[in-house]
């Protein structure tokens, strides 16, 4: 029986080969703006793995007054043909079609980057993500970005690309013009349902027009903003026949509206959230228009892409979050390898990466966004050899996997009964408990390729020495690191303490947080079933830092449910005994005054601190003496450092055994490390 994710599909004049497609996002992988080697890497491998669509410029920009907030592509300049044409060879020469979304940021946008353009808007709004002021667009304006959209289309159609996609809906330009909530212009394009679709109409015939037939248009759109005085189902239906009537070929569905982090959160849902909220509703969408529609929308799993294609509620399914973590998904469903799809757990490092590092990541697949230098799939190894691997966390397991499909002899210690490291407590959490995904697909590679897993079975140096091994990979991870710089830190406990469960608090809680991530939130999530009272301290000047936009969205939520006191900027200076209680003094660095806490518990995020102890023992009895050389690390070369040439083994350390770091970081030690060894 023929899969429903690969029946063809014909769009105007392509033909797709399945259903699955790659929807419009910015990873940041642009140089210069321009899409360049890296961006082009990143499309082909999709392209290679089996996507039908592969849909790239998210958010691409088509005038110069449109500041780049987040890596976009500047498709306005004329130099970003020859980029573009190269891009769509290499996608075509694997049997995909690809397109680019065009648009105009409006006021979702930064005052203050690139050339300092003023933001403009539909009705001078301010839009609270980026915190743009804006100026309202004049008629010139809009006649000038009506052009803007048209030129830039033609340089994608001379660039080689398929198709392009006009994005109105994310609070963009258009979208500010069509709904009421952000129009509120006196004008010709304001007040009215026919004056709030002439811009976007207009912008539609003059890309048409500057097209031609021979070249598909594609929009995003919300159907649905779910707030009062917003765009209605009925009205997104209304609007979507307008545009189809004026010439678009194709509607990427959405449902909400985004303005804020809780908002990014209901459209693009993180994990410990409900998956394919939106499909049932883009299967009605699709009923009421006379266009293909295509939907994503945390469509992470191959049944449910599968049941979205077979119950006819979408054309074309966007899984765009489960290509970045396996762009090898079409190809390995497609010939009977579905079980070995690495999974997207949601963690949504690659939407959160862009503002915190620079360009999107995928938590678990270190290869995404960096195919130049690294391969998404492992490549045998010309000699084999016999590995050991210590610890069976993220680190640990990765070695494990990749070695083992270099095809070398794996055997991996771990020296609790199951597998998952610091992933195993992190998990516990209903809201990460998603993350489990990243330990049970690499334990299921390692028996699918044959690792020799020793659960319950401490290594000590002197068996590793004696099996005879040829590589030892130390990911032995770290343990809860208190050790500020504060007085009797001995009567707090750590973090780990309540997340597993060891230490129920229930009367006041004070939460020091020097960390900044995920685990002092996890931690007070605990909390709040039996604390009476919470507090969250941090010296730093803003709330758990390193924990993105839409994940973060979530716990403040629980933070403001739970009545939690938030205290930033405050250092932890002493911990004593009081009255039977604890007396926690905090201060504001510098500041001549001292602040007093009667607790009955202080929980502290310190990170973790490396267990080094089986390195120690082992490292001066190795070839390279315990060193990595980051230089061949990083250009992905073997390691060269030989220090004790008699010695009959390396040893390497990664992940937490070598610093508290995240598990993206672990991983990435791993993958860089074993995949040329």
């Amino acid at each position: 029986m023929t899969d429903p994710l690969f029946t063809p599909f014909t769009l105007k004049h392509l033909t797709l080969l399945n259903r699955i497609v790659s929807t419009s996002h910015e990873p940041a992988y642009g140089e210069d703006g321009l899409p360049k080697d890296r961006y082009r890497a990143y499309h082909r491998e999709k392209a290679r793995g089996g996507v039908a669509l592969t849909m790239m410029g998210g958010s691409a920009l088509v005038s110069p007054d449109s500041t780049p907030a987040f890596g976009n592509l500047q498709l306005f300049r004329d130099e970003a043909v020859p980029y573009l044409r190269a891009l769509a060879d290499d996608v075509h020469e694997q049997g995909a079609a690809v397109m680019t979304q065009l648009t105009h940021l409006g006021h979702r946008t930064l005052s203050f980057a690139g050339d300092w353009a003023p933001a403009i808007s539909a009705s001078g709004t301010r839009e609270p993500a980026h915190r743009a002021f804006s100026r309202p667009a004049e008629t010139l304006d809009i006649e000038r970005i009506i052009r803007d959209f048209a030129d830039t289309a033609v340089r994608c159609k001379e660039g080689g690309l398929d198709g392009v996609e006009i994005m109105a809906y994310n609070g963009h330009l258009l979208d500010e013009f069509l709904t009421p909530l952000r129009n509120h212009r006196d004008d010709e394009y304001g007040g009215s349902f026919e004056n709030r679709m002439r811009f976007p109409l207009a912008v539609i015939d003059a890309v048409r027009a500057a097209v031609g037939e021979d070249f598909v248009i594609g929009i995003r759109m919300s159907f649905d903003e779910q707030r009062a005085g917003g765009i209605d189902p009925d009205e997104g239906i209304r609007m979507a026949r307008e545009f189809s009537a004026h010439g678009v070929d194709v509607i990427s569905a959405i449902r909400g509206y985004i303005d804020t982090d809780v908002d990014l959160a209901k459209i693009i849902p993180p994990m410990g959230t409900p998956a394919s909220p939106h499909l049932e509703f883009a299967g009605w969408v699709k009923r009421h228009v006379d266009v293909p529609v295509m939907h994503a929308g945390r469509i992470a799993d191959v049944a449910t892409a599968r049941y979205a294609i077979s119950e006819g509620l979408l054309d074309l399914v966007g899984m765009t979050r489960a290509l970045m973590a396996d762009p090898n998904l079409p190809e390995k469903v497609r010939t009977g390898r579905a079980d070995q799809v690495r999974p997207c757990v949601g963690a949504n490092m690659c939407i959160d990466g862009i503002y915190g590092t620079g360009s999107a990541h995928c938590i678990h697949n270190p290869a995404t966004g960096r195919e130049q230098h690294l391969p998404q799939v492992v490549v045998p190894a010309t000699t084999r050899k016999d590995c050991a691997v210590v610890g069976a966390g993220p680190a640990g397991l990765e070695a494990a996997r990749v070695l083992a499909e270099r095809g070398h002899r794996v055997t991996v210690y771990e020296a609790n009964t199951s597998a998952g490291g610091q992933i195993s407590l992190a998990a516990r959490t209903p809201r990460r408990r998603d993350l489990i995904g990243i330990v049970d697909w690499r334990l299921d590679e390692c028996k699918r390729l044959g690792v020799d897993l020793r659960f319950n079975h401490y290594a000590d140096p002197d068996e590793l020495r004696r099996t005879g091994v040829q590589v030892i990979i130390l990911a032995t991870g770290g343990l809860p690191d208190i050790d500020l710089p504060a007085n009797h830190l001995g009567l707090a406990v750590d973090t780990w303490d309540v997340i597993g469960g060891a230490v129920k608090p229930t009367g006041d809680v004070l939460v020091y947080d020097d960390h900044g991530g995920h685990q002092s939130l996890d931690a007070i999530d605990a909390l709040t079933a039996t604390a009476r009272a919470i507090e969250y301290v941090t010296p730093e000047r803003t709330i758990a830092p390193d924990v993105g936009a839409s994940p973060a969205a979530g716990y403040f939520q629980t933070l403001a449910d739970a009545d939690v006191r938030m205290t930033p900027l405050h250092q932890l200076i002493d911990i004593s005994r009081r009255d039977g209680r604890l007396a926690v003094t905090l201060r504001v660095e510098d500041s001549h005054t001292e602040r007093i806490r009667l607790v009955d518990t202080v929980v502290i995020e310190h990170g973790t601190v490396p267990d080094t102890s089986l390195y120690h023992c082992l490292a001066p009895h190795s070839k390279n003496l315990g060193q990595t050389n980051f230089s061949d690390l990083i250009a992905h070369r073997p390691q060269s450092t030989v220090h004790n040439p008699d010695a009959d083994f390396v040893v390497h350390r990664i992940g937490d055994a070598v610093a508290s770091r995240n598990i993206h970081a672990a991983v990435l030690d791993a993958y860089r490390l074993c995949s040329v060894i």
